[in-house]
C-alpha cells in the first residue's frame, strides 16, 4: 500500500542513519519498519493516542529485531541514532494528527 500522506511520502526516513557510517542495507530495513508503521496508521486510522501508541510500539518492537541485524553487520544503533529514530516517530505522530504524543510512550517497547 503506497503512503497517501504527502509529508510522510517525501520524508527521508531515517535520514540521519544514512548520513552516518551505518550499513545501508540494514538502515533500509529500519526505513521499511517506519514506512510499514505509516501504512498501518493510514489503514487503521487510530482515533486516539492509546491506539496510536499500540501501533508505534509494534513498530518499535520491529526495530528491536533490526538492532540484531545491525549487530550481525558489525554495527549497532547507538544512543544518537536511537534519538534520531525517536524523532522520526514523533514526526510521524505529528503528521498524522497527534502533535502532543509523548516520545517515551511512542517508543516504550524500545530495548534500552
Amino acid at each position: 500500500m503506497p503512503i497517501a500522506h504527502d509529508r510522510i511520502a517525501r520524508h527521508p526516513f531515517p535520514r540521519a542513519l544514512y548520513a552516518d557510517a551505518y550499513p545501508d542495507a540494514v538502515v533500509d530495513r529500519g526505513r521499511e519498519v517506519l514506512l510499514r508503521s505509516c501504512e498501518r496508521i493510514e489503514a487503521e486510522r487510530p482515533s486516539d493516542l492509546t491506539a496510536r501508541y499500540l501501533l508505534t510500539n509494534a513498530a518499535t518492537e520491529e526495530f528491536n529485531v533490526v538492532q540484531e541485524a545491525f549487530e550481525a553487520a558489525g554495527s549497532e544503533i547507538e544512543t544518537v541514532a536511537r534519538e534520531e529514530i525517536a524523532e522520526d516517530f514523533v514526526f510521524v505522530a505529528a503528521a498524522y494528527g497527534f502533535p502532543d504524543a509523548n516520545v517515551e510512550e511512542l517508543i516504550a517497547a524500545r530495548d534500552r
